[in-house]
């Protein structure tokens, strides 16, 4: 009995120890289980409040060049200079301006615009040769009325997709009267997009790049000379002048002594950057004595960027009549222009162009 009750007492401590160690395990597993949860908790809760600490990411914005965007093919169309013809309408919007000589000592304009609704640009005049390697270069549609002998012979020698307003109706090229013909002929951007694409059968997109490097930020010419006054004489009887406004960063515009206002919104004409090139002009022997003019520009001429107050010197390099000019520096990189308009002043190579800086007044000594 008492080897039994041995027996008996070894079973009874193993099952009580046997169940101390469940009970144990059981509350260990339970502590464990408390102490994740509640570790989980605090760095749940942790996050909240780090996230709740942290400033919100403000979204990456990219800046991009605004005054050449899209896909609109570029409508180029030649501006009469006139006395008679100013003011004109539509050169505000136009990202570009080529400003060139032609018979007499006048010159004529060449607005380009891309994307824009204009219901009057103008008044518009006959198309010179030379122009055309210019609206070749933008991939634009060439828009005239009427033409020299030259330029007939080149739009069709070039291929150059033009519009002549002198073969369409007066719905889609009329004269105002509030100025004389030959100098009041007009048009808006929609005819001339409807005439293009329904007549001609021309595209109205364009995947081309800028002619110019344009940059989103400022170029400021900080080794380039003071240019507050420009004075660019295509004749006695021409003179083109710029003044720039320090507050607006921009520079106003003159020509034959008037400053130059829009025609219809009677703004005053600006522009961001002026680009000057000297080209060699001569008078063409063509047996019409009307003084027409040829231009030398398919090669290397030199000339000025100018923009935010300041000048620098540039070669333009042109090596077809259709390919892209390129400007460079001194140091032979292309430059960059602000992002703004510009008027391209190609003048006579012995032009006397006069860059001038604001005299700056010194305060008098305290006495």
């Amino acid at each position: 009995m008492n080897e039994e009750n041995k027996s008996k007492n070894v079973g009874l401590k193993v099952l009580v120890i046997l169940l101390i160690v469940c009970i144990l395990g059981a509350g260990g597993l339970l502590a464990f289980k408390i102490w994740k949860d509640q570790s989980v908790q605090e760095a749940s809760q942790n996050d909240v409040e780090q996230k709740a600490e942290e400033p919100p990411v403000a979204p990456v914005v990219t800046k991009k060049v605004e005054i050449y965007q899209g896909t609109d093919r570029p409508i180029a169309v030649m501006i009469d200079n006139h006395k008679s013809a100013q003011p004109h309408a539509g050169l505000d919007e136009a990202y570009a301006v080529y400003e060139i000589i032609v018979e007499g000592g006048e010159s004529r304009l060449m607005a380009i615009f891309k994307g824009k609704d204009l219901a009057k640009i103008g008044p518009i005049r006959s198309a010179r040769h030379y122009f055309l390697d210019y609206a070749l270069e933008n991939d634009a549609i060439y828009v005239h009325y009427g033409w020299s002998p030259q330029a007939e012979r080149d739009i069709s020698k070039l291929n150059v997709q033009n519009v002549n307003g002198l073969v369409y109706s007066s719905k889609d090229f009329w004269r105002v009267k509030d100025k004389k013909a030959p100098h009041n002929a007009v048009t808006s951007t929609k005819n001339i997009l409807t005439l293009a694409k329904d007549k001609k059968g021309y595209r109205t997109t364009s995947t081309e790049e800028a002619v110019l490097k344009y940059t989103v930020d400022e170029v400021k010419l900080e080794n380039g000379v003071g240019a507050d006054t420009i004075e660019i004489p295509y004749s006695k009887s021409n003179l083109v002048k710029y003044e720039y406004d320090a507050e607006t960063q921009r520079y106003t515009r003159y020509s034959k002594g008037k400053l130059q206002k829009d025609w219809d919104t009677d703004e005053t004409v600006t522009t961001k950057n002026i680009i000057i090139t000297f080209a060699k002009n001569t008078t063409l022997n063509d047996g019409e004595n009307k003084d027409r003019q040829n231009l030398d520009n398919v090669k290397t001429l030199n000339g000025y960027y100018i923009t935010n107050g300041k000048a620098i010197k540039i070669t333009c390099e042109k090596t077809t009549r259709a390919g892209k000019t390129i400007y460079r520096n001194e140091a032979g990189e292309e430059i960059q222009v602000n992002d703004g308009n510009t008027f391209f002043q190609i003048c006579p190579i012995d032009a006397n162009v006069k860059i001038t800086a604001k005299e700056v007044t010194e305060p008098e000594p305290a006495e």
